[in-house]
């Protein structure tokens, strides 16, 4: 069973926004902000509709991360 270290509290990663290198908010799972529901629904189907390639065997979480210095947004992929 692969889980999201972000998601599920298992640690916390320090990134760095691109932009202004200041250091980035994890904001959570992209899928979450599609619609009201988004955040209910089965994990693995919403990974399915995100629009992200996924590579076979190779679990990612994908999560959105915010700079609030420059309010840059930037996506990242999380190892499961």
């Amino acid at each position: 069973m692969n889980v999201c270290p972000l998601c599920n509290g298992l640690r916390e990663l320090s990134m760095y926004c691109s932009q202004c290198q200041g250091k980035l908010q994890d904001q959570g799972k992209v899928t979450d902000y599609f619609d009201d529901y988004s955040p209910y629904m089965d994990i693995d189907m919403m990974k399915r509709a995100d629009g992200y390639p996924t590579t076979f065997g190779y679990h990612e979480c994908v999560h959105l991360f915010y700079c609030p210095h420059c309010h840059h947004e930037e996506v990242r992929f999380i190892k499961e």
